[in-house]
């Protein structure tokens, strides 16, 4: 069985910048998954440091509104990887899941921390690259012309053990299968 992993479509990520393209593909996603009957698990970052703009207990931390109607299920997770210490293995397991899919934000950290831990623990794992995003750019990392989500995508792509694709390829692939 498929499931669909949405990670931290949260406020303070969400309003750093323009991400309408990133949003509208991860709801065409959510949707056919929902239609299929597949499960969609959200994902929650959240910190106990009231600067932090994750700060369990503020605003920023709160999923947003474009896609919080469809979080039937929120995992609350504090490190990139939304397996570490929290109950996701034992959902998508009680679920029988053996092949996720990851959307969301942070590429270069939740996604990809996400992506080969759950290749860790046995999954199929496939990561749609361009229904990612993040706040960081080039200037973030001193790398002029780097982008991050083919850079991220590419990597995970040559282990040969992570399937990316981009949303096109996902349409073709799994969107009347999921």
């Amino acid at each position: 069985m498929k499931a669909l992993l949405v990670l931290d479509v949260q406020n303070a990520i969400v309003e750093f910048r323009d991400f309408k393209e990133d949003l509208a593909k991860m709801e065409m996603i959510i949707k056919d998954f929902q239609q299929a009957g597949s499960p969609v698990l959200f994902t929650r970052h959240t910190d106990l440091v009231e600067e932090s703009p994750l700060y369990k207990y503020s605003r920023g931390s709160e999923l947003h509104d474009s896609l919080s109607s469809y979080a039937e299920e929120i995992i609350e997770k504090h490190t990139p990887s939304s397996f570490y210490q929290t109950n996701l293995a034992e959902k998508l397991g009680s679920l029988g899941v053996d092949h996720i899919f990851i959307i969301g934000f942070n590429t270069e950290f939740c996604c990809n921390f996400t992506a080969i831990a759950g290749f860790d623990r046995g999954y199929k794992v496939t990561l749609i690259e361009d229904a990612t995003g993040t706040v960081n750019d080039a200037e973030t990392y001193e790398m002029p012309g780097l982008d991050i989500r083919d850079f991220v995508g590419t990597f995970l792509h040559w282990s040969n053990v992570i399937e990316v694709l981009d949303f096109e390829e996902y349409e073709e692939e799994y969107q009347s299968k999921s």
